[in-house]
């Protein structure tokens, strides 16, 4: 093995979650199958399932979309319904892909689905161009704040592998995304059927000089490492043990939760939100052991060097880190619920580990997802998408989505039956 091979496997650029899009049959499902294939991240007993249902159709090769076209509806159909979520790595990086539908009747769904990536394949049809859906899944990826699109020019198979259409493609594409502001964009010639430049080269693609779409996707940057993020502690449970065989435990108490963002060290100064009381860390336990810094997504408990009266729905941020502490919020709404929002009703925003009760006090504008325009509204049905304002009855602390997805998100929920009923992120 080469010191470049031992290199490749020892080094680890951190989990990446990304999702594709694009119209009905680009290809999304195949796309993702061949990457599956590719790096030999299926079992053999999944392999053989779909190689006997593709016999079963009468197809002479393996239809990779049946890895993640799982339900009936989907097979029947030819067409994604739900997000389907797959996990493989390689050498140098784990992966959790969301094939998110095509359709206008599921944008809650691919909302769903692109709400934690980190990149968006967005598929095209090298035969039809830039579409409507094309134009709609961007602004939505660019909407939840996915901060890298791949635009994958798919089917080169069926068009001889030109480069004139693919660049004709790629000329279409950045006229549209220099009108809506979408700015980090990388484009890539491809054939999910054959396997051309997803892991590899393949030989048809000579006039490509660019990277395969595995290349992009390992040296994709991680979430939370591409610019300093401020602390942020959701407090979800206060540890006070109770044993009486243990009189030095009389005095415990730890702020459990997860680190949403940034990082925190012993000694460094904290300021408990809403009541404002200033302390510094004490001790960080991950599982009863002492460590001496905590990073983002890791689940840890917090030790003060001062007694501070707080509970779940708190949250504990540096001192000179404070976010805004707000009553009213103005935020982008994807509502999902089949009843539509009603201006009379209470709901409860979800936000971090803190619960408040919301009335929404105005609708700005809905984005209509097909023409991209910013229609009035007084109303929001399912998949709407529209700017609103909220007046809380707790305080929140927020930062702007844009700026941090983890505290700039929130969930609108109805409290007559518990269901979740919008997402929101925080301009």
């Amino acid at each position: 093995m080469s010191a470049h091979q031992v290199e490749r496997i020892c080094h680890d650029n951190g989990l990446l979650r990304f999702f594709t899009c694009g119209s009905v049959d680009d290809g999304k499902s195949t796309l993702i199958g061949r990457l599956l294939y590719d790096t030999k991240a299926i079992l053999a007993d999944t392999l053989t399932a779909i190689e006997r249902t593709s016999q079963k159709r009468g197809m002479g090769a393996v239809d990779l979309s049946l890895l993640t076209d799982g339900l009936q509806a989907e097979r029947e159909q030819g067409i994604t319904i739900d997000v389907a979520y797959r996990y493989f790595s390689t050498g140098t990086r784990k992966y959790i892909i969301a094939d998110a539908p095509g359709h206008e009747q599921y944008t809650r769904n691919m909302v769903t689905a692109a709400s934690t990536a980190n990149l968006a394949i967005i598929l095209i049809d090298a035969r039809k161009g830039v579409l409507t859906q094309t134009r709609r899944h961007s602004k939505l990826a660019s909407l939840v704040g996915i901060p890298h699109l791949v635009v994958a020019v798919n089917k080169m198979d069926l068009v001889d592998y030109s480069q004139e259409a693919y660049e004709k493609i790629k000329a279409d594409y950045l006229e549209f995304a220099a009108k809506v502001g979408i700015d980090d964009v990388r484009f890539i010639p491809l054939s999910a059927l054959n396997g051309d430049m997803i892991v590899e080269r393949g030989d048809a693609l000579s006039w490509y000089d660019g990277p395969t779409l595995l290349e992009i996707l390992e040296n994709a940057p991680a979430a939370h490492t591409e610019h300093d993020e401020p602390f942020r502690f959701p407090v979800q449970f206060v540890c006070r043990p109770q044993d009486s065989a243990n009189p030095e435990l009389h005095d415990y108490r730890g702020f459990m939760g997860r680190v949403e963002s940034g990082t925190i060290k012993v000694g460094d100064a904290v300021t408990v939100l809403p009541n404002g009381r200033e302390s510094t860390v004490k001790a960080i336990q991950i599982g009863g052991v002492d460590i001496d810094e905590a990073i983002h997504e890791q689940s840890v408990t917090l030790l003060l060097a001062d007694e501070i009266d707080t509970s779940r729905g708190d949250m504990i941020v540096k001192s000179d880190e404070a976010p805004a502490v707000v009553k009213e919020i103005r935020a982008t709404v994807c509502w999902l619920a089949e009843n539509p929002l009603d201006r009379a009703r209470t709901y409860l925003i979800r936000h971090t580990t803190r619960d408040s009760k919301a009335k929404l006090t105005a609708i700005e504008h809905r984005l209509d997802v097909n023409t991209l325009e910013n229609l009035p509204a007084d109303k929001l049905a399912m998949n709407d998408i529209a700017v609103v304002n909220f007046k809380l009855a707790q305080p929140l602390f927020v930062d702007p989505y844009k700026d941090n997805r983890a505290t700039g998100a929130f969930i609108v929920i109805d409290e007559s039956n518990n269901n979740t009923v919008g997402a929101g992120m925080i301009l």
